[in-house]
């Protein structure tokens, strides 16, 4: 038997059907559609949609921001859900591909569904087409090829038989998933076929948890036993597998230390004797002490990033051997590591019991509880320590404030600026979906959309999102969204009058800060280096229908954050901040280039420290 439809109409009656299995536990795949519609998609997908209100639409604001929310909504449901989005056309489309490539960066699953050009060429050039002299089977939306896993356009109707079952192999990969783009022609969109039944039934998509070679587990378990300090790095995938119990009674049973990754902060609660805290660049006094001097070094879900290799130079030592678990066989091979490509929550339970009764030193264990007290200690010396009288206040109070006032499941996002590595130092993580950073892409204007997708995937949890006064000014549309969907928030608006991150970043190699803060252009000087711009970013906030609070110091803070939890709507706290106070690193490197040649004489000195931190490099062969 065969249904006649659309394209449109067959897909989202195909997407509706659509349900995701992990440990016995079954749910429906896709949370619903953002979307914003245009020529390219208003009679196709906007129509279908129409038709179909238990596929719920969800009107957004920005593209590029639709995809944050949907990639945040995914984060949140460990890539157990997804969302779908939508868009028009030309400039609707590209929009969505710095979400595409956030995405796919971060392995988080989400399904695009741009309009494209006129399949039949009839009307050529259409508004919004990409004319190019070398071919007509080009548009905009081949830009989408390489930051998605799986790309596709849908010429023809019959085609989206076999499209969309690959669309969802994809997105439900725990290995291959990111941002999957299917570029739909919008005349194809509004054509009728008859699909076949079978095309539409119930589809359960099962999420396996693949063993490990029981050769390599055996070797895993042989250089574990004869190392003498070694470490785990915990990455996101720790969270996603759902690992973390495990996790911990792994690293309880052997007492080998935990360092956390940006996006596997949390795996691990903080106050867990063996927990070092976050590992990296941005990490810990301790847990770069730790790593400098490991031994083994157990990757677990983790694809060992810049800042989690301090740009490769962490591992100093002179024998230091790498295990990784890991799903995605890329990732299981960095380092030239012993690789465990398999699912980690399993891998760790049979890495327990090869390893019996085996711990590590007692002194070594000892050791690591005196670092985990010694690192809390300094934390609470941090947070108390700053300026939090007047403003504009340390932003590590502010930190300090809301991580003390937040219960465990609550939700913290950033993902931009100066906070992620002072919130990778400071921040006690109490549960897996407590630390919530997107740092595989770090954009700028992820987290009020996120804000917005992570309430969505559980709205049993409260979520703050920290954003700066850049992030905000990018990207601040779904506040609209928010009230409109009545999803209730709560957003930590930092205004320091500048970029605080690339300003220091700027400092550190020798170019003083140039073109980082808010100021007007000087006329005699010609520089950006006036008084700072009077911009009211509260009353922008309180003009798209949030409730705005101002505070001004750590008791007005504490009160803001009380008074916003007690409303039901989404709530901005605008709080200035210290353009220039943040929490100092700790004897670790991140690879920056400077440039080797200058009339300045702090580039000139900036260089010289660049070629001496090169040294410690490492390469893993």
């Amino acid at each position: 038997m065969a249904k006649r439809l659309t394209v449109a109409q067959a897909t989202i009656t195909f997407l509706k059907n659509q349900y995701i299995e992990r440990d016995g536990v079954e749910t429906p795949y896709f949370g619903g559609c953002f979307g914003i519609f245009g020529h390219g998609n208003v009679a196709g997908l906007g129509q279908a949609l129409q038709e179909n209100p238990d596929f719920r639409y969800y009107q957004s604001r920005n593209e590029q921001s639709m995809v944050h929310a949907a990639v945040a909504y995914a984060k949140v449901k460990n890539r157990l859900g997804a969302f779908v989005c939508t868009t028009s056309i030309g400039p609707g489309a590209t929009n969505m591909i710095t979400g595409a490539a956030l995405a796919t960066i971060n392995r988080l699953p989400v399904l695009l569904l741009p309009g494209d050009i006129f399949a039949t060429r009839e009307p050529n050039p259409v508004l919004q087409q990409l004319e190019s002299a070398s071919t007509q089977d080009i548009s905009v939306n081949d830009c989408f090829k390489p930051v998605s896993k799986y790309w596709d356009r849908i010429s023809r109707p019959e085609q989206l038989i076999y499209a969309l079952p690959e669309v969802m192999r994809v997105l439900t990969s725990q290995a291959e998933m990111g941002a999957v783009t299917l570029s739909m022609p919008q005349d194809i969109q509004t054509h009728a076929y008859d699909f076949p039944d079978q095309l539409f039934e119930k589809k359960v998509w099962h999420v396996a948890r693949p063993r490990a070679d029981s050769m390599a587990l055996k070797k895993a378990a042989e250089w574990i036993r004869s190392s003498k300090n070694p470490v785990i790095v915990a990455g996101g995938g720790a969270i996603y597998s759902d690992a973390c119990k495990a996790l911990h009674q792994f690293a309880t049973a052997t007492g080998i230390p935990v360092g956390e990754t940006f996006a596997g902060k949390g795996a691990v609660r903080y106050d867990q004797p063996y927990s070092i805290g976050g590992l990296g660049a941005t990490g810990t006094r301790y847990a770069i002490e730790v790593a400098n001097e490991a031994d083994l070094v157990i990757g677990i879900g983790t694809r060992y990033s810049d800042f989690t290799t301090a740009s490769k130079s962490i591992f100093k030592h002179p024998d230091v051997r790498f295990i990784n678990i890991n799903i995605n066989e890329f990732d299981a091979f960095k380092h030239a590591a012993l690789p465990l490509t398999a699912d980690a929550k399993v891998t760790l339970e049979e890495l327990s019991e090869l390893l019996g009764d085996f711990e590590v030193a007692t002194e070594y264990r000892s050791k690591m509880a005196g670092i985990n007290k010694a690192w809390d200690d300094e934390v609470t010396a941090i947070y108390a320590s700053g300026n939090g009288s007047v403003p504009p206040i340390d932003q590590a109070v502010v930190i300090g404030a809301l991580n003390t006032f937040m219960d465990d499941r609550d939700v913290m996002i950033n993902a931009s600026g100066s906070a992620p590595g002072d919130l990778h130092k400071l921040w006690r993580a109490t549960d897996p979906k407590n630390f919530h950073l997107e740092y595989g892409f770090s954009t700028m204007g992820y987290e009020i959309a996120a804000g917005l997708g992570a309430k969505m995937a559980d709205p049993s949890r409260e979520v703050y999102v920290i954003c700066g006064d850049g992030g905000y000014l990018m990207n601040n549309h779904e506040i609209v969204t928010a009230i409109q969907e009545q999803v209730k928030f709560t957003i930590l608006l930092l205004n320091n009058n500048g970029y605080a991150s690339i300003g220091g970043l700027s400092e550190s190699i020798g170019s003083e800060r140039f073109g980082t803060r808010y100021q007007y252009r000087e006329e005699q000087s010609g520089q950006l280096s006036g008084e700072f711009l009077p911009v009211d970013l509260a009353k922008n906030a309180e003009s798209l229908g949030a409730t705005v609070i101002r505070a001004t110091d750590k008791t007005s803070l504490d009160a803001a954050l009380a008074q916003a939890k007690s409303n039901d709507r989404t709530t901005v706290i605008y709080i200035e901040t210290n353009l220039y106070r943040t929490v100092k690193g700790y004897h670790a490197w991140w690879e920056v280039p400077v440039a080797e040649v200058s009339t300045s004489p702090s580039v000139q000195k900036a260089y010289e420290t660049y070629r001496e931190n090169k040294k410690s490099q490492r390469i893993f062969l």
